[in-house]
């Protein structure tokens, strides 16, 4: 059955349950625009750092800087996407972040004897961030309002996996571009992958309808906020230590690869691509499989415990300078890829759909928090200490996110 529904003041033509489909592909173009901008530029990180005459500490600042525009706006947009609905938001997010990587492309590119100061790129990715944060919470709560909950592990670990898919796209095509022509084709072309994700969600994203729309969810008796629940904060924090191996591995593994290494633009390609799609594939394989086995919570925990292990023989063997080397931590940046799908389904399930944006709002505010942080920190480490620390240090934090998991599992 169908039924017509109005989004934005104008009647849409009937759409039924398969149209969930469409959805879910919405989201997972939108997603994949953003990251593409938020995993490419960090993989075009020895470019920008010779282009633009940065050090490795002024590189972590700019890479940061889109992580705490995501985390400063995070829970605000989820709010927002709450009260206002996913389509307004999406597209004023996603038209937003296109715009302000335009003026980047027009205005903060390095032109023969005048290269921008960091003073000027750091707001501007500040902006990039806090307006792409939109996409997060908003695309997110599309797929919750119309899948059931025995699909929505499926269903958000897909949208999930565009955040590696668009990751590998930006990693595969920024790098290279940068390098032969500079950043001006690099923000231009990130500008209109958003503004063609704005025009798709213009197009066909729905609210649904009424006959076809899954239940909101489990909602506590006395209508708690999710902000006031204790076990949805500790599932927040416990992600936002598992994002420290994925953020490191993502921020560092080209600066890695290029100095220590001595790779060329090829093989880190290949790595960083290795990650972000095998960390895809993760994350589809555990949402389905969570859906089927309905054990999300002891899954985050197991891939935790894999991606530490994981991280701690990759440090171990830095010094080795190898093949081996390198592909231990590829499987480590891949597991720490792994556990995102099942845990924003967790904490959105938790909440229930109808406050699954601000659940999904403040799961993104501790995990890119984390993103801010850790760009800055370990440069720092670094400098103080060496390669073998940095990644000890990524693979600790994931071993202390398993206990603050919570145990007892949330209503259906």
């Amino acid at each position: 059955m169908s039924t017509t529904a109005k989004t934005g003041g104008q009647e849409l033509s009937t759409v039924g349950a398969n149209h969930r489909w469409v959805v879910l592909g919405i989201g997972v173009a939108a997603q994949a625009s953003f990251s593409a901008a938020i995993s490419g530029l960090p993989a075009a990180g020895p470019q920008l750092r010779s282009q633009y005459g940065l050090s490795n500490f002024q590189l972590g600042l700019l890479i940061g800087m889109i992580y705490l525009g995501i985390a400063a706006s995070e829970i605000l947009w989820g709010v927002w996407t709450d009260r206002f609905g996913e389509r307004r938001i999406l597209l004023l997010g996603l038209i937003a972040t296109g715009a302000v990587l335009a003026l980047m492309g027009i205005t903060l590119v390095p032109a023969g004897d005048s290269v921008p100061s960091v003073g000027l790129l750091a707001p501007a990715m500040l902006l990039v961030g806090a307006f792409g944060g939109s996409i997060n919470g908003s695309s997110g709560r599309a797929v919750m309002v119309w899948f059931q909950d025995g699909q929505r592990g499926l269903a958000m670990s897909i949208r999930q996996t565009a955040m590696p898919a668009g990751g590998a796209i930006g990693i595969a095509i920024l790098p290279g571009l940068a390098g032969a022509h500079g950043f001006r084709p690099v923000y231009l072309l990130l500008a209109a992958l958003c503004l063609l994700a704005a025009a798709a969600t213009a197009r066909w994203l729905r609210e649904p309808p009424p006959s076809t729309a899954p239940a909101a969810g489990t909602v506590p008796a006395d209508g708690r906020s999710p902000l006031r629940r204790l076990d949805i904060w500790r599932l927040a924090l416990a992600s936002s230590l598992l994002t420290v191996p994925q953020f490191g591995v993502l921020s560092f593994l080209a600066i890695y690869l290029h100095d220590v290494e001595h790779a060329g633009v090829l093989v880190t390609v290949i790595a960083m691509c290795t990650v972000q799609f095998g960390g895809g594939a993760a994350r589809i394989w555990s949402g389905r499989f969570t859906d089927k086995r309905g054990n999300r919570r002891p899954m985050i925990r197991i891939l935790g415990t894999l991606a530490a292990v994981a991280l701690v023989v990759s440090a171990l063997l830095v010094q080795a300078s190898s093949p081996i080397a390198v592909g231990t931590l590829v499987l480590g940046g891949i597991l720490a890829n792994a556990w995102h799908g099942v845990a924003y389904t967790e904490i959105a399930s938790m909440a229930g759909a109808a406050r699954a944006g601000t659940a999904l709002g403040l799961e993104n505010t501790t995990v890119f928090a984390m993103g801010f942080l850790i760009p800055l920190f370990v440069p720092l480490l670094l400098d103080w200490t060496s390669w073998t620390v940095v990644w000890l240090f990524t693979g600790v934090a994931s071993a202390l996110a398993v206990p603050i998991v919570p145990r007892k599992k949330a209503a259906a």
